[in-house]
């Protein structure tokens, strides 16, 4: 179909391009989050120590938050199905490299590959999505494609972590490699192309509406950041609660769940009241990171505890993007760009001052570190209405 071709409109008119874009991000957030789930088992197969380990999310990330926009604004006249295409691509090479790599430098460079996959991955689909789709179903369409970024941490990432523990981590990359190159071939077939590009909004008011996009993608970042000083080490967590390494797919397995009621109730909610939705997510998700720091390294507690920790992050990326768009503060694909950047600021960041809490006073520390973090995210937003206004 030819790009000019494609009309936006409603969520059941576009259903098969939110589907290869759902399924898209799932292998997306699968092949970024897949380290977090072997960690410990990769770190002893190379020979170093878990915060050093935990540097390969750091790497992936980094290469996004630096790539992210200059690689959007050069390709901003290239096909919008071949560039993401392109990225599906590229994550099969960076997870065979992964699987065969032979030392911790090949194994980052492989990681480092992914990370310029990703940095166009998120910042073309989220545009894609939005372009799908009239603006009156935006907060819906994108709540539909970050499923597929809660299905990654629901399936993808505790199926993988699972089959790593059993067989082996690199088993677990060689079969998501797999996985990656027969979704090339779906999303051929079952997404419609769209025009790209686009012109940036202009005329009154452009100056306030770029504030506002900067507000919204520094509150993004912020909130990243603390959810992946913990989320990093997340397994490191539940071993120093005594879970046996067996059980920390199946935990991951249930802390993505609980995420989907997260991503339900944003998608419900985001095109009637944003802000209320935001204000109880990050609420929930600052109490939630308190409550896992003061039961650690009781088991019960902990996983309870990280249940509604689950459930409030599984809303904050169709959140954002969503916050991100509605301000009509550049093209959307230049805000995508912005919301995967400073979303990797925030995860690459994260991983690193996890690190140092886990290298430092240890891993009973992480969630208040994280907790910290994420209420700085929720002052923002308590006084920037108008980046996250009552109503769309």
């Amino acid at each position: 179909m030819p790009a000019a071709a494609w009309d936006p409109g409603t969520l059941r008119q576009a259903a098969g391009g939110l589907v290869a874009l759902t399924v898209a991000t799932f292998l997306a957030v699968t092949t970024e989050m897949l380290p977090v789930g072997v960690l410990p088992a990769v770190g002893r197969d190379i020979g170093v120590t878990d915060s050093v380990t935990g540097l390969l999310v750091t790497v992936y990330a980094f290469m996004v938050a630096v790539l992210a926009v200059p690689l959007t604004l050069s390709t901003a006249r290239v096909s919008r199905k071949g560039l993401l295409t392109s990225t599906i691509v590229g994550y099969t090479i960076s997870n065979a490299l992964v699987a065969v790599a032979p030392n911790f430098g090949v194994l980052a460079a492989g990681r480092a590959f992914g990370g310029v996959a990703h940095a166009l991955f998120f910042s073309v689909s989220i545009g894609y999505a939005s372009r799908l789709v009239r603006p009156a179903f935006t907060g819906r369409a994108l709540a539909i494609v970050t499923a597929g970024a809660a299905a990654g941490f629901v399936l993808g990432v505790p199926l993988s972590t699972s089959l790593g523990n059993a067989v082996g981590w690199r088993a677990a990359f060689g079969v998501l490699a797999g996985v990656c190159a027969l979704t090339v071939v779906f999303v051929l077939v079952l997404l419609p192309a769209v025009p790209g590009g686009g012109r940036e909004h202009t005329g009154a008011g452009v100056g306030a509406r770029r504030v506002r996009l900067g507000i919204v993608s520094t509150a993004n970042a912020v909130v990243y950041l603390g959810q992946f000083t913990v989320y990093t080490f997340v397994s490191v967590l539940l071993l120093g609660a005594e879970l046996p390494e067996a059980g920390i797919g199946p935990v991951l397995l249930g802390l993505g769940a609980v995420g989907l009621l997260g991503t339900w109730f944003a998608g419900s909610m985001l095109d009637r009241r944003p802000r209320f939705v935001v204000l109880v997510l990050l609420s929930v998700l600052t109490l939630a990171l308190v409550a896992v720091g003061l039961v650690f390294p009781a088991l019960g507690g902990t996983l309870a505890a990280a249940a509604f920790w689950g459930a409030a992050f599984g809303g904050m990326a169709s959140v954002f993007q969503t916050a991100a768009i509605r301000t009509r503060g550049a093209t959307p694909e230049v805000v995508g760009a912005l919301v995967n950047s400073t979303a990797n600021v925030g995860i690459g960041g994260g991983a690193a001052i996890g690190a140092a809490v886990l290298a430092g006073p240890g891993a009973g520390w992480l969630p208040y570190a994280g907790a910290a973090l994420v209420f700085v995210g929720l002052v923002i937003v308590l006084v920037a209405r108008r980046s996250f206004p009552s109503e769309p």
